[in-house]
């Protein structure tokens, strides 16, 4: 009967010694989700400003493209008047 006693409080003690090691361990683990639920907050809000950056540069880009196809335009009806114009003179 006492060698029962004495292995149940050994039992005991040694329960009690893992699972004040167990919630250390809950209590670690917490920290580190709480650490990456920051890290992906972060992560994500940048994601969004790049979005939102990259969004800007396609618009500015395609401004851009329509202010160069004008300009396009604008030196080929040149390069036609002049044309016409040399050749008119030329026929004179």
């Amino acid at each position: 009967m006492k060698k029962i006693i004495t292995l149940s409080m050994i039992s005991l003690s040694l329960g009690l010694i893992a699972a004040c090691a167990t919630t250390s361990d809950v209590e670690n683990l917490q920290s580190q989700v709480n650490s990456l639920d920051t890290s992906v907050k972060q992560a994500s809000a940048n994601a969004a400003s790049a979005q939102a950056t990259a969004a800007d540069a396609a618009a500015k880009a395609e401004a851009a493209e329509t202010e160069a196809n004008r300009a396009a335009q604008l030196s080929q009806d040149a390069n036609s008047k002049l044309d016409n114009n040399f050749k008119r003179s030329m026929r004179k």
